[in-house]
């Protein structure tokens, strides 16, 4: 008997002026995407602290996808600096055991259907290979479930 594979929630930040058109075109087009993806519509993701992150992979938010207009961002400074808090995050993730292909920032455009659908699937492998949030650090340390770890 196998087990059904692992499809773990997808969370989409996706800009309203890029990203979310884009989105929004991919569903005009009838194309599917994998049904654990959830989209949220956002003005600027910069707006979004660390904590947000991290929170979402503790509530069990498998991967999550910021997916924005890029440099062409019509707020000056906006992708920048959330390039710099995505690096933030990151570190966080590290120190909490989190593999940080988890979190993914990709620049999407509003008839980028074939990039849109190309990141979902990615992440969507991705977190079927990984499993839950979190199962990074047990695997990282099997002394912590009774196993022994081989040494060479």
């Amino acid at each position: 008997m196998n087990a059904a594979p692992f499809s773990g929630k997808i969370l989409i930040l996706a800009t309203e002026s890029c990203a979310y058109p884009g989105a929004d075109a991919v569903g005009q087009a009838h194309m599917n995407y994998p049904p654990n993806t959830y989209i949220i519509k956002v003005k600027a993701p910069v707006m979004f602290p660390e904590s947000f992150y991290l929170k979402c992979f503790d509530k069990g938010i498998a991967g999550i996808l910021i997916m924005s207009c890029g440099v062409e961002c019509p707020y000056e400074g906006a992708y920048e600096a959330l390039a710099k808090r995505i690096d933030r995050v990151y570190q966080l993730m590290k120190e909490r055991g989190l593999d940080i292909r988890r979190l993914r920032l990709t620049s999407i455009c509003t008839v980028c259907t074939r990039a849109f659908l190309n990141e979902v699937q990615q992440m969507n492998d991705l977190v079927r290979e990984l499993g839950p949030p979190g199962r990074e650090q047990t695997m990282a340390n099997p002394s912590e479930k009774g196993l022994k770890a081989v040494t060479a």
